[in-house]
């Protein structure tokens, strides 16, 4: 059997996140936050997706293709305040000896007319990532209540999400293109995208999202956004 694999994409996941700063730790964390991969060919062929339709959810197999070849034995999870380490394989980052990754999503729409694009909601991964597979989501063996969560066992605290008069006047604008644009920005600033370490009441924080800058800070519980740019 051969020691070394290849794989190649069967599409790359277009989504609203160009940087990797900001987006959601977890999927289905930011529901309003779409996705959509068109199929590349030989796999654009309507038969692939046969069926598909009847599952509410999918797994995406992908590549860290933003980190390939930078992975270490140890990292520092943000929920464990950015301080303590624990090993690669007790973690979901993105440093590892091979850089694949799985999400979760949720199955919004099929379209099977000049090739094959799937839309997908709640996504968590950067814009253009790799995608080499899908997979059906299947509850009856895959949702398991009882299972330990080990430091993720629970939802993340969130923070209330506050406007300024201009920030929300320039949303107000976008959502002729964006019509959930108002809700993607609540949901992405609620999980505080902040570096662990970060505290000050007085920093600008920006995240990037479709081509708005989002310019936001944060005051103990409370992030404000300032400004879309």
């Amino acid at each position: 059997m051969p020691d070394v694999f290849s794989f190649s994409p069967i599409g790359h996941l277009a989504t609203p996140f160009p940087d990797k700063f900001g987006i959601p730790r977890q999927p289905s964390l930011a529901p309003h936050a779409m996705g959509n991969l068109r199929l590349l060919p030989p796999f654009d062929r309507p038969e692939t997706v046969r069926g598909l339709e009847a599952f509410s959810h999918v797994w995406l197999t992908f590549v860290f293709h933003q980190t390939a070849g930078e992975w270490n034995p140890t990292v520092r999870p943000p929920r464990l305040g950015g301080n303590k380490r624990v090993g690669v394989f007790a973690s979901r980052a993105p440093f590892r000896p091979n850089p694949l990754g799985l999400s979760l999503v949720e199955l919004a729409g099929i379209e099977t007319v000049n090739g094959v694009v799937l839309h997908f909601r709640g996504v968590d991964l950067v814009n253009g990532t790799p995608v080499l597979d899908i997979k059906p989501y299947i509850p009856f063996v895959e949702s398991l209540p009882q299972a330990q969560g080990g430091f993720v066992d629970g939802p993340p605290a969130q923070l209330s999400v506050a406007w300024s008069a201009p920030a929300q006047t320039t949303c107000d604008l976008a959502r002729l293109k964006y019509p959930a644009l108002h809700l993607l920005i609540e949901e992405v600033l609620a999980q505080d995208p902040r570096p662990a370490y970060a505290d000050d009441p007085q920093r600008l924080y920006g995240v990037r999202l479709y081509e708005f800058d989002v310019k936001w800070r944060c005051n103990g519980t409370t992030a404000i956004v300032e400004a879309l740019e």
